[in-house]
């Protein structure tokens, strides 16, 4: 992700992978998350073999249809945002993008919408 530096350093995960699952891009804070099952080095290798069941069907589902997916987790006490998502290039359907947000204990809500009278 050497193009765009301000994706490198953002502090959430970023990762990358074509239709077909192989990681193709990982973000600094993707590649420190998963530093123990190989960080940087995972670039080439399919997303799939990451993920036990019943998550690698469902991230193969993802891959086939090319739909999102998002969701919540706790990992070691830490609550994180997951959203999984399409990415196209010239409109064409490239492969899936998993962006993990870490997220605050206490997360406030705000409504913005009009108020009508």
């Amino acid at each position: 992700m050497a193009q765009h530096s301000w994706v490198r350093e953002l502090p959430a995960s970023i990762t990358v992978c074509d239709t077909e699952g192989v990681i193709t891009e990982m973000n600094d804070r993707a590649c420190a998350s998963f530093a123990d099952d190989g960080g940087a080095a995972l670039i080439g290798t399919n997303v799939l073999n990451c993920h036990p069941e019943p998550a690698r069907t469902s991230l193969e589902h993802l891959l086939k249809t090319g739909t999102s997916n998002c969701y919540t987790i706790e990992k070691q006490g830490k609550k994180k945002l997951i959203f999984q998502s399409p990415w196209y290039e010239q409109g064409e359907y490239r492969g899936l993008v998993e962006i993990s947000i870490p997220l605050p204990d206490e997360l406030p809500h705000f409504v913005r919408d009009k108020k009508t009278s």
